[in-house]
């Protein structure tokens, strides 16, 4: 049977720009045609007081049930890609976990069924230094299982890391990322999935992005999608100037999916435009394009 797919849209585009939950679903839903979306931390900051998150909440899920969309994942993004989980400090490792249960149970309130980031990043003195890289890689693995035991309580199904672009940021290659997810299970309450991205293909052994979802594509229910370039995460649009350029093609990501063995995936629109003249007006035009692109492959 072939996997189902569906489409998603990753909100890190609303940042700074869209960030009014009336707005943006309004956008996601009439504008793009998508109906899942994947929302970021940086428009629920949940160390803001609790009644002011609160409100959010129910603004964002009166907004979503107006326009029918689902909140199916919730990530961090461009202001918490931080060390978090892999902090140098042991007293900021625990209060970002505290971070990740309440931003947890924020997302449950959502609908949510699965909340993530990256794995953790490594300063340069503590991955240069192989023991106390293993001692912060074995912090972070207790301090993930420990949230995903926090997850199932909250009745999710499962929670999310994505693979990233250098070793410091964690799993750069495909069997690091299968080593890494496998000492994750072990032990956790939920289990652990991946947020594949097709860009975060970088090491010179593993440069193929549809290889990487040809092995990881049935552990992936989500998968970041971005036009791109080979060796580069290029986070285009899905237009035709950057469908020339690109090596990302909705028939090739399909059939490297159904190769994987994958029963489901949600393919997550990850776009990026940089604050310019030449793409800050282009936002919702080439995400309706990138979408369009992809209507022609994904009919759900």
């Amino acid at each position: 049977m072939p996997a189902n797919i569906k489409l998603g849209m990753n909100l890190g585009f609303a940042i700074n720009k869209y960030v009014e939950p009336e707005v943006w679903a309004r956008l996601v839903a009439e504008e793009m045609g998508v109906r899942n979306v994947q929302l970021v931390a940086d428009l629920l900051n949940v160390y803001l007081p609790d009644d002011y998150i609160q409100e959010q909440i129910e603004r964002i899920n009166v907004s979503t049930q107006r326009h029918r969309l689902q909140v199916t994942s919730t990530f961090t993004s461009a202001f918490t890609r931080v060390n978090h989980f892999m902090h140098p400090d042991a007293a900021a490792r625990r209060i970002w976990l505290e971070w990740f249960k309440k931003f947890a149970r924020a997302s449950a309130e959502l609908g949510a069924k699965s909340t993530g980031s990256h794995f953790g990043i490594l300063t340069f003195a503590d991955y240069d230094n192989r023991d106390r890289r293993e001692f912060i890689i074995a912090e972070a693995l207790k301090l993930w299982q420990e949230l995903s035991w926090y997850c199932r309580d909250l009745g999710m199904d499962h929670v999310l890391f994505e693979p990233m672009s250098i070793p410091r940021e964690m799993a750069n290659t495909v069997a690091d990322t299968k080593e890494l997810l496998e000492r994750l299970n072990d032990g956790a309450g939920l289990p652990f999935r991946l947020c594949l991205d097709v860009g975060h293909a970088p090491h010179p052994d593993d440069r193929d992005p549809y290889r990487w979802v040809r092995e990881l594509g049935a552990v992936s229910p989500i998968i970041h999608i971005q036009q791109t370039e080979l060796n580069h995460s290029r986070h285009w649009p899905f237009t035709d100037e950057y469908n020339a350029l690109g090596i990302i093609h909705g028939d090739k990501l399909l059939a490297a999916i159904e190769q994987s063995g994958a029963k489901e995936a949600e393919l997550v629109f990850e776009l990026s435009h940089r604050e310019a003249w030449s793409t800050e007006f282009r936002i919702i035009q080439d995400h309706k394009e990138s979408v369009a692109y992809w209507r022609q492959f994904v009919k759900d």
